[in-house]
């Protein structure tokens, strides 16, 4: 017959030792043995409302976890972070973590979920653009003498030295940081016969960058020793500007100029008038 809290003879004395067991952090086998022989039922009903000492409780295997998913979303894991980190269901961490604020990204995670979100747009627009200049390029694969002609004036009359009403000076000078330009100015000098020897280089850059890194990338660039540049121009920078040509691949301009020049600049400025003519005559 099973006994009850009713009908054990001993409750109200067996009551009181058995509270005082479980508070000394005995487990219901330890009791059990200390008391005597007792039912399942009875014991529990002598226990009853006493909590069991925490070494008796059974461990769950997903406590560390749950506590480990906690962290990380007090961390600013995302719920993706923190199931891949752990290999659990989004649904458990949604359920250990709900109550938690959802974490405010960071400005290098904004940063970084904008270059993977526009990296795919951003590749097919490389890919547009590294096409659609190779296409330019194999329209213009070879020059005649006289597209050269015409595209150094006018390179030049963009970018060299011009005499002006105030300052008559009919000199052939001129400067360039681009080494694709200086390459089609030295080109246009050749077909124009000018002698190698009558030709001086000079480097000019601001005095904070690399002096001598850049003299000798150019002299390199033009194939001469660096012995043969003219002394190089630096120019001071001003802080108040906000300078963008800095860093390693800043090398400043090369200055190229054309010695006894007056006769070559005189026929440069004829030919560009020529080209402004032609155009201008061209049917519309």
């Amino acid at each position: 017959m099973t006994h009850t809290r009713r009908d054990h003879p001993d409750f109200e004395a067996l009551r009181p030792q058995a509270v005082a067991l479980r508070r000394a952090g005995l487990s219901r086998r330890q009791i059990h043995e200390r008391l005597g022989p007792l039912t399942d039922a009875t014991l529990t009903h002598l226990l009853e409302g006493e909590p069991p000492p925490e070494w008796t409780k059974r461990p769950n295997a997903k406590d560390d976890l749950r506590e480990k998913a906690r962290e990380l979303r007090r961390a600013g894991k995302t719920y993706d972070e923190i199931v891949a980190e752990l290999g659990v269901a989004k649904s458990s961490v949604s359920l250990w973590v709900r109550d938690l604020p959802k974490p405010r990204k960071s400005p290098e995670a904004m940063h970084q979920m904008r270059e993977a979100r526009w990296a795919p747009y951003r590749e097919a627009r490389d890919r547009q653009r590294e096409k659609t200049k190779a296409e330019a390029a194999d329209e213009i694969s070879s020059m005649s003498d006289r597209e050269l002609l015409a595209a150094g004036t006018a390179l030049y009359w963009a970018e060299g030295a011009k005499s002006k009403p105030h300052n008559p000076q009919e000199n052939v000078q001129f400067v360039n940081s681009d080494p694709g330009v200086i390459r089609v100015f030295l080109a246009w000098l050749n077909l124009l016969g000018v002698e190698p020897q009558r030709i001086s280089y000079r480097a000019m850059i601001h005095i904070t960058a690399d002096v001598e890194a850049a003299e000798g990338y150019w002299a390199d660039f033009v194939g001469i020793g660096i012995s043969r540049l003219q002394k190089t121009t630096l120019k001071k920078h001003n802080p108040k500007t906000n300078r963008k040509n800095t860093g390693e691949a800043y090398r400043g301009c090369l200055v190229v100029r054309v010695r006894q020049g007056a006769d070559l600049y005189r026929r440069i400025e004829g030919w560009w008038y020529g080209i402004v003519l032609g155009a201008e005559r061209r049917p519309a």
